[in-house]
This record gives structure tokens, sequence and C-alpha cells, in this order.
């Protein structure tokens, strides 16, 4: 007999319409954000500092050519984080099942962290590159066992069709938000204020604090959730199944999930300029004093976060108020990209504000809006790419289909960096203008192919499942939270 999807404990109950597990996932991953993005906001600063440079023996080095290693140890670094959970999802379906991947995942990290941050004059001359390059490894090998498989159990929270997954996910990355601005306030400013090194120990801190929240209430809020490979759950009538071909159904679905990660790669590669080439930016061509307060250069990263915080219950309660006029997922994706283009011709804006001059600085809130344009991008594109994977993906392959996802923002992550690098080449009108272009014609041509894409997904958004009165009451409740009347419901 086939096994049942595991369901998190009755007794562990909701709350605000949804299961506490998803909190519980949700808390997790703050922590791990914090510690994920605390380090990213201050990577790039560190390495090109005059301290670090003499450290590492780069002193020799022009700014330019100093600015080019360090994006590209973010480019390579960056990339292998998303590609390493091709292999963590793998782990999971067939080996060890979601929990003890997101726990081996973050004890490495932590660890990770903890390499970066221990103190060079601690250290034999000549080895101090040895422990960052540790550092780097740890925490990409940790990511890997990690980032697939926790976004994979709030899918599982779920049955079938039920109308609250988008807005758990949407929920869910709230989360990740809130630990990518305590990430960026804290780290941010411990780091550029400081000392860097302390600021690694302080994100390596944050990763502990989300394992030990996992290990002490994983088992009451979630269950058997995460605990089995899901390869067993999915097919377990024989070992004939196991190996059970795909049906054409389930090769469309696939299809849609690879075309738009395509199109989910030119979106990262723009969006991802936020640690890069415009942190360098905020850093050395803006002018960073605001209200009279001269705030670090990391700071300005932490605009996405907080409006990602203030839009997405916006957006969600948008989303169910659209009810049966809801854009399905490519049209949701090709908006994604316009509002990325459009976050780079603000950039374009502050890059002619400098012109040529070296000593003339951009105003702070060319970057500000920048990058609220590009937050209202990420909502419209990364949740529901997350939730759509969780859809279209076949049970035996999900947390493999999951890491494969992550794997096209790792790509994404690498052509970042070397697309960062021609603003030193090229110059930051013309390479943000590039950027700009790029992003809008994607975003026109995913629209056209919207239609195709919609029948290939044989009916994956639709429900289908019954909506029962408990349901209806549930939906009601989550609305209401999210700033927008309960929906309405005629019959059973």
């Amino acid at each position: 007999m086939q096994d049942q999807k595991p369901k998190p404990p009755a007794a562990a109950g909701e709350m605000l319409g949804h299961p506490k597990g998803l909190y519980l996932l949700f808390g997790t991953e703050m922590w791990e954000r914090l510690s994920y993005y605390g380090m990213r906001g201050i990577f790039v600063l560190y390495l090109t500092s005059a301290a670090t440079a003499a450290v590492f023996g780069w002193e020799q080095l022009s700014d330019k050519d100093l600015q080019d290693k360090a994006l590209s140890y973010l480019g390579w670094y960056a990339m292998l984080v998303y590609l390493t959970p091709v292999a963590g999802g793998w782990i999971a379906d067939n080996v060890w099942g979601q929990r003890r991947c997101i726990i081996v995942g973050g004890l490495l990290m932590m660890l990770g962290q903890f390499a970066l941050g221990f103190p060079h004059s601690w250290l034999p001359d000549g080895t101090e590159i040895y422990f960052l390059w540790l550092g780097l490894a740890l925490m990409i090998v940790g990511n890997g066992f990690f980032k697939p498989n926790i976004s994979t159990m709030v899918g599982d929270l779920y049955d079938e069709g039920d109308k609250r997954r988008d807005t758990a996910f949407t929920i869910f990355y709230m989360g990740i938000n809130i630990g990518s601005i305590l990430g960026y306030l804290v780290v941010g400013w411990i780091g550029e204020k400081i000392n860097y090194q302390l600021g690694f120990t302080i994100a390596g801190i944050g990763m502990l604090l989300g394992v030990i929240l996992q290990l002490l209430k994983s088992q009451h809020y979630l269950g058997d959730i995460g605990q089995k490979p899901a390869a067993r759950l999915g097919l377990k009538k024989s070992a004939v199944d196991k190996h059970k071909p795909l049906t054409p159904e389930e090769r469309d679905r696939i299809k849609v999930i690879l075309i738009l990660g395509l199109f989910t790669v030119v979106f990262w590669t723009g969006f991802e300029q936020a640690a890069g080439s415009m942190n360098l930016f905020a850093k050395y061509n803006t002018d960073l004093h605001i209200f009279g307060f001269e705030i670090p250069a990391s700071w300005l990263q932490m605009v996405n976060p907080l409006f990602i915080i203030i839009l997405a219950p916006i957006m969600a309660s948008l989303w169910v108020g659209l009810g049966d006029r809801e854009p399905d997922s490519p049209t949701k994706f090709s908006m994604g990209l316009v509002f990325l283009g459009l976050g780079f011709v603000s950039m374009c804006g502050a890059a002619l504000q400098i012109g040529d001059s070296e000593t003339i600085k951009a105003s702070p809130w060319w970057l500000v809006v920048a990058y609220i344009f590009h937050t209202v991008g990420e909502l419209c594109l990364s949740p529901i790419g997350l939730s759509m994977v969780t859809k279209l993906s076949p049970l035996r392959y999900m947390s493999l289909m999951m890491g494969l996802w992550f794997a096209f923002i790792g790509i994404a992550n690498k052509g970042a960096a070397e697309i960062g690098k021609l603003v030193g080449e090229n110059g930051p009108l013309e390479t943000f203008g590039g950027v700009a272009l790029a992003a809008i014609v994607a975003g026109i041509l995913l629209f056209f192919l919207r239609n195709k894409l919609v029948d290939w997904m044989h009916g994956a958004e639709e429900v289908h499942t019954e909506v029962k009165p408990t349901t209806k009451e549930e939906i009601g409740i989550t609305a209401d939270h999210e700033g927008t009347p309960p929906r309405h419901f005629s019959g059973d």
C-alpha cells in the first residue's frame, strides 16, 4: 500500500489559520537568513578593506583589481551555495530525510562563520587565507543540506489544492526577510563599525540559535514531516515502482519548472547585484549621510527585506482578493522581471548624477528607489516560484527539484559577479542600463509564452479538493490577518 503523506500533529494546533509548524520553520529560517545575509552584506567590503588586503598579500592590487577579486570570491561562493542543494535535496529524498539534513546543514554553516571570524592575529602568518577558504567551503556544503529541505517542508504542511499554500510561502518569506534585516542591521553595523571578523562570529551565533530552535521544537510541531526520505513516501508498492518512468503530465510540469528556471536566472543575475556591484557603488560612490547620520553601506541592502515585510501581506492579500482573476504564475514572473528592470532604471539615474567625477557622490535615494522596485519584483517571482515547485514536482523528486530550482539561482549569482565586474570596465551607466533592458525584454517575452506554460501545468494551480466549512473558516482568518476581508464561499 502506498504510504500516506505525513501531516503535522493535530495536537500542535493552528495559529492565524495555518499549522503552527509553519511558524517553527519561519523561525528556523529567520535565524539562518540572519547568518547568511549578515555575512553577505559585509563580505565584499571585508575583502576590499585595506587591512584584509594586507593580511592576504593583496596590497599590491589596484582598487579595480581588488574589487574584481572580491566579486569573484562572492560569485563562486554564491553560485556553489545554490548548486549544492541539488545534492542536498537528493540525500534528503533518498537517505536522511529533510529534518536531519537541516540540522547537519545548520551546524556546518555555523562552523563556517566561526572559521571566517577566527582572529587573524591568532593564526600563523600565511595561513589566514586557508581559514577564508575553509569557512566558505563549510557554508557552501551546509547550505546544500539546509536550503532545499526547509522550503520543501513548508509545502508538506498542506494537502494538494489547499488554497493556503501560496499565502504560507509568503508568510515564510517574511521570516526570511526579518532575518535579513537583523543580519544587515546587527552584523553590518558590527562588521563595518567595529570589526569584520566579529561580524562573522555574530552571524555564526545566529545560525546556532536556529539549530537549537529546530532541535527543541520540531517533533512537537512537525511530527513525522521531514523524518523519512520522500522517495519512500511517494512510491512503495514494489521495487519496480521506485523506478517508474515519469508520466506525460509529469514531464510537462517539469518542463514548466525548467523554462521558468531560465527566466529566474535572468531575474537573479540582476537582483544579486545588491551584494556586489550595488554594494560597492554604495560604499564608494554614494553619499551615505541620511538625516545627518552616516550609515554603513551594507544598511542600504536592508531596504529590500524591510519593504518585503511591509509589502508581503499586501501582495498576499491582493492575490487572495482577486480570486478567479488572480494572475497565473508565469504572468507573475513576467511582472517581476519588469519591476527589476525599473529598479535598474533608477540605478542609471544614480550613475548619471555622478557622471565621470571621482568626487561627486550619488544620492542614496536612487538606491532606495531601486531596492523598492526590486522588492516588488521579488514578491512577484520568488515566493511564487517556491510554491510552484512544490505544486509541479513529482513527490518522489520533490527535494531534488527544489534543489534544481536553487541551482538556477546559483548560476545567476555567478553571472551577477561577472556582470558586476563590467561596472569597473564600462562604467555604471552602461552596465546598469544593459541589465534594465535585458530584464524588461525578458519579462515581455515571458508574458507572451504564459498561455502555453499554463497548459503544461495541467491544472496544478486549480483547486483539487473540496473546500469544506473548516477550510473556509481558515482561509477567512488568514485573509483577515493580512488586511483583506474574509473571502465568501457559496455552498460546501
